[in-house]
């Protein structure tokens, strides 16, 4: 059922305005009722039902997702059902009780298939790991085709990475073995490329004009494409082969501190703008303080005007942090609410005949009718038209406000 009006069916308030939901085995009481009728105590229980309805709805659609988190769904489905026979609604609880059960049921049946496909897949990322050092110890045993070997190997490192589902302990044992044989295959790699000192110098040049360009870009402040360009820079640096240790390590340092003239230039800057932005999250703390410590409940509308000027210096604030802006903002809405609902609170308890909106909505009609009277004075068919069609229409709205047909 998705009627409220059905939903209600399953419950009733008694004469000191206490609410019972209905069941199989009996009454229960769920809460009390002062605010309003019968009829808008059932709605409003009936609502919480509703709404449990819904987030049952959305596991149960999250469930029959290919993504879903099963065991997550689970758990909620647990915790809902626990909660059922004590919850504050009113509604038809024993056949969501029965879904619940049947929900259950469907994902403890798919936590089992889930694991079986855990296990499944671990054995096929064990084989596909045990594949690839099986691969490395073959190229660590061979002399010649160092790069295309070399490649292989990173290819293979990167393969590596992409299995996924092997336990610590099996991944930890063929790691080493394949660590073994990259090594076995680097250090053979090294004694051959260590005669090639022609192709060093081809090296030494290419990172020469690397540290030269790294140098002319460090005190730029476009940050961003800056940036980008540095690290394509890097990138280019490890394509471009290594030279003798003492060699390499002289030249890093001088390549790394063009880079960290500007990478700490830019850190500045940035922390000048977090320094901003955390100040400006103070002073919207310390309006939130002034805001939640209004006293609604005393005076509605006067909390309402100081509510106004503190958003006004929201506003002038500025922005916050990124990772606290949905805090901040739900915490002024929070006030925001309170704030609204004592209003509408307030206005309901104005009696009908003292509503300015309806004493304003009568002085209307009757200029309306003062109106229609001087047009059939007058004689004028047009204006006695229209002053009929305006009173016609006043009067609608005014019978709308009263309640009335």
């Amino acid at each position: 059922m998705s009627d409220l009006g059905d939903w209600t069916s399953f419950g009733r308030v008694d004469a000191d305005g206490t609410v019972y939901v209905k069941t199989s085995s009996g009454e229960r009481a769920v809460g009390s009722w002062q605010a309003g009728s019968t009829e808008e105590g059932l709605a409003h229980f009936a609502r919480k039902y509703a709404d449990l309805v819904v987030e049952v709805d959305l596991i149960a659609a999250r469930l029959n997702s290919e993504s879903a988190d099963v065991e997550q769904a689970a758990s909620q489905l647990r915790k809902l059902r626990e909660g059922l026979d004590t919850a504050a609604v009113v509604g038809d609880v024993d056949a969501l009780a029965a879904r619940l059960d049947g929900l259950s049921k469907h994902a403890e049946e798919k936590l089992g298939e889930f694991k079986a496909a855990k296990d499944a897949e671990r054995a096929e990322a064990v084989a596909a790991k045990e594949a690839l050092v099986a691969e490395a110890e073959e190229l660590a045993a061979k002399d010649s085709h160092w790069k295309a070997s070399g490649a292989r190997f990173s290819e293979i490192i990167e393969e590596w990475k992409a299995i996924h589902g092997v336990d610590r302990k099996t991944d930890q044992k063929l790691w080493r073995r394949f660590s073994a044989a990259r090594d076995t295959f680097t250090r053979h790699r090294g004694a051959y490329f260590s005669q090639l000192d022609a192709e060093r110098k081809v090296i030494g040049s290419k990172k020469e004009e690397l540290i030269a360009r790294a140098e002319a870009l460090s005190t730029s402040t476009d940050w961003g494409p800056t940036a980008d360009a540095l690290k394509g820079l890097m990138a280019e640096w490890k394509d471009a082969g290594r030279l003798a240790p003492d060699a390499e390590q002289k030249a890093w340092k001088r390549f790394r501190a063009a880079q960290d003239v500007f990478f700490n230039a830019r850190s500045e800057v940035f922390s000048a703008r977090d320094a901003e932005l955390e100040a400006n999250q103070a002073a919207k703390e310390e309006l939130l303080k002034q805001a939640e410590a209004l006293d609604i409940e005393a005076d509605p509308k006067a909390a309402q005007n100081a509510f106004r000027e503190l958003q006004a210096g929201w506003h002038d604030i500025g922005a916050v942090p990124r990772k606290n802006q949905a805090k901040l903002q739900r915490r002024l809405r929070n006030v925001e609410d309170k704030l609204r609902d004592a209003l509408d609170t307030a206005w309901r308890k104005v009696p009908v005949e003292k509503n300015p909106l309806l004493l304003q909505m009568r002085q209307q009609v009757a200029e309306a009718e003062e109106k229609l009277e001087r047009a059939k004075a007058d004689g004028n068919a047009s204006r006695i038209k229209k002053a009929e069609a305006d009173l016609a229409s006043k009067k609608q709205f005014l019978q709308l406000a009263e309640g009335t047909k």
